[in-house]
């Protein structure tokens, strides 16, 4: 590859030494990824084929569900999350379900066609108590054969062994932008809080889902520094959402300007070429988006979804719409992967 994509600068990074054996990685520069999203389209589109066809069906595309366990009444003040217990958006808080609710949920999610089942607790940070009760609920939908994802927040020392002792095989926690734009969307947390559960959850052995959002006022090279931050982490991450904002009613980004959907197509595609074994996820958003911008972005490298009709507290193309969709464009849904 080209010298001029190459990392040259050193970003933040976990304080945490990287785990042994990290997967080989690119080192990317803000400057170089800011050149990919700056390309003609059609050359950014090809590029991004090339890298997704070397590492996967382009054809194939993951389902994965997203079920909230526990809803509402978060302490943070992310600014674009109606489940901050600060913002007046209509979502009631809820206690943390029971492992019987769950299992229902994850078994029709299985009969549906998904092959991962994540479940996302409105936590600024769980207590001991809590991890107990969510290693629980990954045990029993461990235990109808799906890969398990949780996102509960910044994790303590200790937590994400615990999880992975029950057989939690991916924790989701987003970094959501660029460092010098996170300040602007969440004051309740800081950058490196993040990368410290990331580097807690890499300890542990247990693979990292961490993407981001766009759409909520950043610039494009805001955004190339938020791809520059999943890219250069070691190793980067196995799973990558990329969430187009979804403006809610009674949070601070409830007004602003809708993204050009070919802006998120390129980061999208940007994502793909600075990660190309990493499962890329369309998440947020797609409801919005139709069905000629989502499949865009399976041209472009996305070969992951959420699937269902309801994101945690937002809407979600409905199921039937989704398969529908993958037989009009020829695409199936990838087998589970192999488990260890």
């Amino acid at each position: 590859m080209s010298s001029v994509f190459e990392q040259s600068v050193t970003l933040h990074r976990p304080r945490q030494a990287a785990p042994a054996n990290p997967q080989p990685a690119e080192r990317w520069s803000v400057d170089a990824i800011e050149a990919l999203f700056n390309l003609p389209f059609p050359e950014l589109m090809h590029r991004a084929q090339t890298a997704h066809r070397e590492n996967f069906s382009p054809n194939q595309v993951e389902f994965a569900t997203l079920l909230s366990v526990k809803t509402g009444g978060c302490q943070e003040d992310c600014g674009y999350c109606p489940q901050a217990a600060r913002f007046d958006t209509g979502v009631k808080a809820t206690k943390l379900m029971e492992p019987d609710e769950v299992r229902l949920a994850a078994q029709r999610a299985k009969d549906a066609g998904a092959t991962r089942f994540c479940m996302g607790a409105a936590w600024r940070a769980p207590k001991d108590r809590d991890i107990e009760k969510v290693a629980e609920l990954v045990r029993t939908v461990k235990a109808l054969g799906l890969e398990t994802c949780a996102t509960l927040g910044m994790l303590e020392d200790g937590h994400a062994e615990t999880l992975q002792s029950a057989g939690l095989d991916y924790y989701n926690h987003n970094l959501d932008s660029a460092p010098d734009f996170y300040g602007d969307i969440i004051t309740t947390r800081d950058y490196q809080d993040r990368l410290d559960t990331l580097a807690r959850v890499r300890s542990a052995g247990v693979k990292v889902c961490c993407g981001g959002i766009v759409g909520m006022g950043e610039t494009r090279r805001q955004r190339a520094g938020l791809v520059a931050e999943l890219a250069n982490l070691t190793p980067y991450p196995e799973s990558v959402p990329i969430n187009n904002l979804v403006k809610v009613e009674g949070t601070p980004l409830a007004d602003q300007a809708d993204l050009d959907p070919f802006e998120f197509v390129r980061t999208i595609a940007v994502a793909r070429i600075t990660m190309p074994k990493a499962r890329v996820r369309l998440s947020a958003g797609r409801q919005q988006m139709g069905d000629a911008v989502q499949a865009l972005c399976f041209l472009a490298g996305a070969n992951s979804i959420f699937y269902g009709d309801k994101l945690l507290t937002t809407g979600n193309p409905d199921t039937d719409a989704d398969v529908a969709l993958l037989e009009r464009l020829g695409m199936t849904r990838s087998a589970p992967e192999a488990q260890p």
